[in-house]
């Protein structure tokens, strides 16, 4: 069993994080991901991807008709080759470097979809940003991003359902090849199990917040989360 500041800290974080997915469709990681890593690094990234898991099961059983599935094909393909190289990183880099250059590439990928008037959704750019989030979500937990960036101007039912489907598969997928390197202890997947309680409870809470954001606030708020995360992953591992 966790500790119980683990539970404290880490359950806050993990319920303030689906909050934030619940209702933006992303955040669950990045919110809950420094936290944990400060505290309990030991515990990383298999707790955060447990989360990760179980979140977007919940949006799907709201959402799951405004599901895109044209593209997403080429996404998981991205995904799974990046995920190799994830899994690597874990190994050979040290955590510091590792969250400085996820974090610059996710404000790097946020820049250009911000001052572009139109990114566009094809098969590259699927395939490219599926590479970079099972890299950094398999390294760090965090693989949201590249995917929600090419999603943004899309109504709030559909970003939350489509990276849904992805989550699901893209987790899936990550926890898979830790377990198969021998990277995912037991103590990280108990430690993800027992934060669900918080999750599911910020989930529920974050119905509201849905229907405000949906009210043609989505794309700003997402790209605050987006950017928000990527400065807090940077500083985080500067101190």
């Amino acid at each position: 069993m966790p500790p119980l500041d683990f539970l404290l800290f880490g359950g806050l974080a993990a319920l303030a994080g689906a909050i934030v997915q619940g209702s933006v469709g992303l955040g669950v990681g990045l919110v809950a991901t420094p936290v944990v890593t400060m505290l309990y690094p030991s515990l990383m990234p298999g707790a955060i991807l447990v989360i990760a898991l179980v979140l977007p099961v919940a949006t799907l059983a709201q959402e799951v008709r405004h599901v895109e599935p044209r593209g997403l094909g080429w996404a998981f393909g991205g995904r799974l080759a990046g995920t190799p190289f994830g899994v690597w990183l874990v190994a050979a880099v040290p955590e510091r470097v590792l969250g400085v250059v996820i974090g610059l590439v996710v404000l790097a990928a946020l820049a250009v979809t911000t001052w572009s008037r139109q990114v566009p959704r094809n098969r590259g750019t699927l395939a490219a940003a599926g590479v970079v989030s099972g890299t950094t979500g398999t390294a760090s937990g965090i693989g949201g991003p590249p995917i929600a960036l090419l999603y943004q101007r899309e109504s709030g039912p559909r970003v939350r359902a489509t990276l849904a489907v992805f989550f699901i598969a893209g987790a899936l997928l990550s926890l898979t090849m830790l377990a198969a390197a021998g990277r995912l202890p037991v103590r990280q997947v108990v430690a993800g199990l027992a934060l669900l309680p918080f999750v599911i409870t910020g989930f529920l809470v974050a119905g509201p917040l849905r229907r405000y954001l949906d009210a043609g606030r989505l794309r700003t708020a997402l790209l605050i989360v987006v950017g928000t995360s990527a400065v807090v992953l940077i500083v985080r591992n500067l101190i």
